[in-house]
């Protein structure tokens, strides 16, 4: 069965939300799934290849990130079973549906590893806020929460990795590595 067959079958449910609503609720979340499964394994990746005199908290830290996602991949793909949807979570599937870039593999120092976990946890937010509207706009509340529940975290994370980013306490001004970041949001 086709990737495509799989993200628009339902199942019977009782839920009251009408299928059509379900259909792209579904189809957007296994999107999030996605995403979600390819940025923990970007985190995993940089949890195991970070090396500097920053290793060590640096290493906790994409790890953390990593379990945290790990834990949101397995709330989107019980959401999408409950609306009666198929949950697209194979490796394979996240590598075909992601919205995010591949990680860089010629990478090692500290700041490298952070610049790329925040390149793709920033537009990973965004969809996640886009996704909190339109799970709202489909009269969803529940996975909108859940949206909501996630962006909170994915948004805290991003500061822990841009604080590494900004300026210093040795009177660098920080403006370059700034202007990169609000660049990157856009």
């Amino acid at each position: 069965m086709s990737n495509n067959k799989l993200a628009s079958r339902l199942h019977p449910t009782r839920i009251d939300i009408p299928a059509e609503k379900r259909t792209q609720i579904v189809a957007l979340l296994n999107q999030t799934l996605a995403a979600t499964s390819d940025l923990k394994s970007q985190a995993k990746q940089a949890h195991w290849n970070v090396k500097g005199s920053d290793f060590y908290q640096l290493h906790q830290l994409f790890d953390e990130i990593a379990g945290e996602l790990e834990e949101f991949i397995d709330l989107f793909a019980e959401r999408i079973t409950a609306l009666g949807g198929y949950a697209m979570g194979t490796v394979r599937m996240a590598a075909a549906n992601s919205i995010l870039p591949e990680y860089p593999t010629d990478i090692l120092a500290s700041m490298e590893h952070i610049t790329a976990l925040a390149d793709r946890l920033a537009p990973y937010g965004k969809h996640v806020r886009n996704a909190i509207a339109q799970t709202a706009d489909l009269e969803d509340a529940d996975t909108s929460d859940l949206y909501t529940e996630v962006s909170r975290t994915i948004d805290k994370r991003l500061w822990f990795l841009e604080a590494h980013l900004q300026a210093s306490s040795n009177g660098t001004n920080g403006t370059s590595a700034a202007k990169n970041i609000s660049e990157i949001a856009v």
